[in-house]
């Protein structure tokens, strides 16, 4: 197929954790995460996806009446996203700051919202995970409405492991995609699956070879604008179904700060290991 494409980067605000480019011909835009130092969702990156989307919805980002598709990925090679800010976490549970880990619980949870909703509402969402998608990592991109994913790609939600759970909504999407027991046994087991695996769990939606997500993605458009039509009726039909409102998100995110609040001292120990192995992946 062809994919020539007019990439333009969206130079409307000097974004430093995310880069926009722009494929007029498709409709649709990257979003390509570089969070820095560290690959993970810092307050930073949360908060620039937030102000693109705010500015998408309301009209002022560069072609937001022509965004059909919204296709996220990363600058880094083999890593979508490890997850959640564990430096900030550990800092915040220290100093028993309840309130500022439920700020940023809560703008974690606005992505994942957006994500499912398609944005404005008639935006079609794509995750295209080329490496390790892990904790909030793999939460948001299991909340758009189509995951990509290559075969060797690393999945999964480790937060068990330091006496945790995935507080950004990672049982609701999954529980509604793949249903009740399935996700249970996803949280609680704390392993990594690869690509293929999550594939044939029905988590992912596309398989893709390595080194292949992109020109899957373009696939996908190519199919969907045939039916386009029906297809973002159907997803709208299908949040009346089973809906995931965002009161919903923020009672597990509340129960999840709490649990966090508990944690001791070997707990922290564990998040400070992996804020040292989330540099290791920055280079």
């Amino acid at each position: 197929m062809n994919t020539v494409r007019s990439l333009k980067t969206d130079e409307v605000r000097p974004y430093t954790q995310i880069k926009i480019e722009h494929d007029t011909g498709h409709a649709m835009a990257w979003l390509y995460m570089n969070a820095r130092p560290r690959p993970c969702f810092s307050s930073e990156l949360t908060h620039e996806i937030q102000d693109w989307y705010a500015k998408v919805c309301n009209g002022t980002a560069e072609h937001a009446g022509d965004i059909r598709y919204v296709a996220s990925t990363s600058n880094l090679p083999q890593v979508y996203n490890l997850g959640g800010d564990m430096e900030l976490f550990c800092d915040m549970i220290e100093r028993q700051d309840r309130e500022g880990l439920l700020e940023y619980a809560t703008a974690c949870n606005d992505i994942l919202y957006s994500n499912h909703i398609g944005i404005n509402g008639n935006i079609t969402t794509i995750a295209v995970v080329q490496g390790d998608a892990l904790g909030g990592g793999f939460e948001g991109a299991v909340s758009s409405e189509v995951v990509i994913a290559e075969r060797s790609a690393k999945m999964g939600l480790p937060d068990i492991l330091f006496n945790l759970f995935p507080g950004a909504g990672a049982y609701s999407v999954l529980s509604r995609k793949i249903g009740a027991v399935q996700a249970e046994r996803i949280i609680l087991s704390g392993r990594l699956y690869s690509g293929e695996e999550m594939h044939a769990l029905g988590v992912v939606d596309i398989l893709a070879e390595d080194g292949c997500g992109r020109e899957a993605a373009y696939e996908y458009i190519a199919k969907e604008e045939k039916m386009r039509n029906g297809v973002r009726a159907f997803r709208a039909a299908k949040r009346c179904t089973n809906p995931l409102t965002f009161d919903e998100l923020l009672a597990a995110a509340n129960i999840w700060v709490d649990a966090a609040m508990r944690l001791g001292g070997r707990d922290i120990r564990m998040m400070q290991r992996l804020v040292k192995r989330q540099l290791s992946r920055s280079a």
